[in-house]
């Protein structure tokens, strides 16, 4: 609720915006389209795409983050699965703006320019940050597959209650 400071917003979206770049950089060639990368700015053939300070994908991670300690306190006793939720909710937003560059790269190169801007390009955002909530509500999922939390069971022989006498009426 309260605003970052623009000197610590800075210093974490430009790192932000620098690796999504480079990382689409160096995956679009991989699939078949070549890159010239100037900083932030991708420059394809079909025209030159920029990584601006709204694709750096900080408002996903800190909204991506928010939900992630929220879920971990809702649904979570274990508070290492909760740490562990928090803390894999970063490289899961940072993953998925990634590949959502690199989607935007290839739509622009093999489909049409103007899918870079408008409606497209921010429901594009919108369905890879669902992306995200399923990718960590996965990892929540395999966590508890392969690690059951323990739930302390209950003799029924050395269970008595404090209102029953041990021939088993209650006390009054």
């Amino acid at each position: 609720m309260i605003p970052i400071p623009t000197i610590i917003f800075n210093q974490i979206t430009f790192p932000l915006q620098v690796l999504a770049s480079q990382v689409a950089a160096n995956v679009l060639p991989v699939l078949g389209v070549p890159v010239l990368r100037e900083g932030n700015v991708i420059n394809l053939p079909a025209m030159p795409l920029e990584v601006a300070e709204a694709c750096s994908g900080i408002r996903s991670l800190m909204s991506l983050l928010t939900l992630a300690i929220i879920y971990g306190y809702l649904m979570e006793k274990r508070l290492w699965v909760r740490w562990t939720l928090a803390i894999a909710s970063i490289p899961i937003t940072v993953i998925a703006n990634d590949v959502r560059i690199v989607g935007t790269g290839l739509l622009v190169q093999y489909w049409d320019p103007q899918a870079a801007e408008g409606y497209f390009h921010a429901s594009w955002g919108w369905i890879i940050f669902v992306v995200s909530l399923i990718m960590l509500y996965g990892l929540h999922a395999l966590i508890r597959l392969l690690v059951p939390e323990l739930v302390p069971e209950k003799d029924s022989r050395t269970h008595t209650d404090s209102l029953a006498d041990p021939r088993g009426r209650r006390k009054l």
